[in-house]
């Protein structure tokens, strides 16, 4: 029971494993798949008749994008159990694939699989199957089990989750998809890169295979300021800032552009208080004008990077540079109203000093 509880209180790292490897998959996928529609210029998926070269780069680029889900499983079994936990895990995701259980599937089945091979690998055997147990009796048992629990057990109802949800992100396009670009843009910039961004991220995911190409946008806008708004700010006021907070502000620029949120975190780290809340505010702002506009883009990835895969390149560029100047602007204004405050008080605890040697 003990290894079951340790397992679930590392599920957060067992994710990244997952989503580390995962990240290749979408970015490679995505973009071809992009780059075929594009260049087809009709808006669908290209004709195999009149253009088999695009017809094969659209094939291309969804297998990455399915295959993300499998591979997505796999190094979450991989994480909680290694080389044997691949197989059950990727042939359960792929098998809740089938029920439309997608990304929230391939979670469960990467976890589900990690636990029962964990336990499987407990079990004593006689000395002469030791060494076919990680590669033949294992893997063979562990799929028939997470497999099985898929096929038979949870697959059709995660399937119905995600097929709900869904529904509700298309119903958000019509309605509040401001409101939802507030919500997203402050859960990506809340942790950068933590479990709250991750959470964003997977929807991110979710609407990229499911052609919800606005909302992917308004995610792609949202990782990129952060990291923006930051290296900005150490533009702005080179005087609030130290010799080594200016040099982490020209990588977290290059950090920006090619959509990677981290950039952020040796300052939020240093001064979360005013940082955190100002990446929050940006973040939230870029996505509301990615959202006004109605930029699309085809990429599960965010940044400057993804441009040539964007429709409405204006809408989305504006919307990341009003969206890195509110926080930048909003974290100079923080620091210098602290610093302020700060002489205030030295310049009071001077004179009360003053005073007390007149008396």
């Amino acid at each position: 029971m003990n290894d079951l509880i340790n397992i679930l209180k590392n599920t957060r790292q067992h994710l990244m494993t997952g989503v580390s490897h995962m990240i290749p998959f979408v970015v490679s996928g995505g973009i071809l798949l992009a780059v075929s529609v594009m260049l087809f210029g009709e808006g669908g998926v290209p004709d195999p008749v009149n253009d088999p070269f695009l017809s094969n780069l659209f094939t291309i680029g969804v297998a990455g994008l399915t295959l993300m889900v499998p591979f997505l499983a796999a190094y979450i079994g991989y994480s909680i159990s290694e080389r044997a936990a691949l197989a059950p895990c990727a042939i359960g995701a792929w098998v809740g694939a089938s029920f439309g259980a997608g990304f929230f599937g391939a979670i469960i089945a990467g976890l589900v699989g990690g636990i029962v091979v964990f336990y499987l690998k407990k079990i004593r055997v006689p000395a002469v199957l030791r060494s076919v147990m990680p590669i033949f009796i294992i893997p063979i048992i562990g799929t028939f089990i997470t497999a099985g629990i898929m096929m038979w057990g949870l697959g059709e109802p995660i399937g119905f989750l995600t097929s709900s949800l869904t529904d509700w992100l298309r119903g958000m396009q019509q309605g509040s998809i401001i409101v939802l670009a507030i919500i997203m843009g402050c859960m990506i910039a809340f942790d950068l890169g933590g479990p709250v961004n991750k959470v964003a991220y997977a929807f991110m995911l979710i609407c990229v295979g499911e052609g919800i190409y606005t909302i992917v946008a308004i995610a792609a806008v949202s990782i990129a300021i952060p990291s923006f708004g930051t290296g900005f700010a150490t533009l702005l006021n080179k005087k609030l800032f130290t010799p080594d907070e200016r040099e982490t502000g020209k990588a977290a620029i290059v950090m920006g552009c090619v959509g990677v949120t981290e950039g952020a975190i040796p300052f939020a780290a240093a001064d979360p208080l005013r940082v955190i809340p100002s990446t929050m505010l940006g973040a939230a702002c870029g996505a509301v004008v990615a959202a006004v506009f109605g930029a699309e883009c085809y990429a599960g990835w965010g940044g400057l990077i993804v441009l040539p895969v964007v429709t409405g390149k204006l809408g989305y560029v504006a919307a990341i540079l009003v969206g890195s100047a509110v926080t930048a602007v909003s974290i100079v204004l923080l620091k210098q109203f602290t610093r302020s405050k700060k002489s205030e008080k030295q310049a009071d605890e001077q004179e009360v000093e003053i005073e007390f040697d007149l008396g």
